[in-house]
């Protein structure tokens, strides 16, 4: 009997011994996956120094780890840590990948939409479908799309624009979008920040000056044809603020050229302004329409917009380019002055042969 009870006991013992070091190996053994799986959500897996990816608009989880599998050691630890966090489908986009950046930091960059951004700038581009070509080389929409939105009829009249002025709502900037942005979207974005642009201290100027917000941005299209001095744009710019207060027709020759080349469809440079070119029957014409045309001739940047609401008072009611100083003007306060001016430049481009 007392060896019967011994080696029931050292059989227990022997039990006891193996399930404790069953327990232990099980619990390195979870220790150890749970370390793995700590390292796989947390610890750095990208492992180049920079790049940009672009998720394309429906991506899902495993198309997004098949994606990333060149910039990352463990493509398994994004999947895993999107399952553990039930993240299912990135928002589309550029991202930036930086070296180090872990599973869990990635999936939640792609989770929150925190993209790079687009740059966007813009600047004396003169008509929409020009505008349209140069925001479609930026965001993922054709020229095409954009350009529809721009000149959508039913957008223009809630804003209070047509299609002769809509450039206008496009304030020359540098401007950050989001890769993925609709034609839409890129609209609504740039009619804010026309707002943002026009606050009251720019509507109230213009207001003095009798002026509406497009009608000082016609004004500053003219002015920026007429001169790149900047110190003369203000003095240009009150030179037609005083023919408009006064009821004379502006006479620009920059809204002659362009009512020629829209008319006629020759894109020729024009370096001297002819009869032909008087004579041609377009609401743009200010030698044969007075007030203002209908839109722009460009689209002004915001020094000249500012330059006009500016504008410095004086006297001058006409000017004619200074041929000892290119680029600059010659001022006149009356007729008699001014052809004085006007035939000493008359003069220089004789000199120069040019007559056309």
């Amino acid at each position: 009997m007392p060896n019967q009870l011994l080696t029931q006991r050292k059989l227990y013992t022997k039990i006891v011994f193996t399930l404790k070091k069953l327990l232990i190996v099980i619990f390195l053994s979870g220790l150890v996956a749970a370390t793995g799986a700590y390292y796989l959500i947390f610890g750095p897996n990208v492992r180049t120094d920079k790049a940009v990816v672009t998720v394309a608009p429906g991506t899902t989880v495993p198309q997004l780890s098949r994606m990333l599998e060149p910039y990352v050691r463990f493509p398994e630890g994004v999947s895993l840590t999107a399952r553990l966090k039930k993240f299912r489908r990135p928002k589309a986009g550029k991202y930036l990948l930086q070296k180090g950046m872990s599973s869990n930091d990635l999936i939640n960059m792609f989770r929150s939409g925190r993209q790079v951004p687009v740059t966007l700038t813009f600047n004396n581009t003169a008509t929409p479908e020009q505008l349209a070509g140069k925001v479609a080389r930026v965001i993922n929409a054709d020229s095409a799309s954009i350009l529809r939105a721009m000149l959508d009829p039913d957008f223009l009249v809630r804003h209070g624009f047509t299609r002769d002025n809509a450039i206008l709502m496009y304030i020359p900037n540098t401007y950050k979008f989001h890769y993925f942005t609709s034609p839409e979207q890129f609209r609504e974005r740039m009619w804010k920040e026309y707002r943002k642009f026009w606050n009251e201290s720019r509507k109230n100027k213009a207001r003095r000056l009798g002026l509406t917000p497009l009608e000082t941005g016609i004004l500053a299209s003219i002015v920026q044809k007429e001169t790149n001095v900047a110190s003369e744009k203000g003095t240009v710019a009150r030179v037609y603020l005083n023919r408009l207060r006064r009821g004379m027709k502006l006479q620009a020759d920059p809204t002659v050229v362009f009512a020629y080349h829209k008319t006629t469809g020759d894109t020729t440079v024009i370096k001297r302004v002819l009869n032909k070119h008087l004579a041609v029957d377009s609401p743009y014409n200010t030698y044969k329409y007075p007030g203002l045309p209908p839109g722009p001739i460009a689209m002004p940047d915001i020094s000249t917009i500012d330059a006009v609401l500016n504008a410095p008072r004086h006297d001058y009611l006409y000017f004619s380019a200074d041929p000892k100083r290119p680029g600059h003007h010659l001022f006149a306060k009356n007729l008699s002055q001014h052809l004085k001016n006007a035939r000493q430049y008359h003069r220089h481009l004789n000199r120069r042969k040019i007559y056309r």
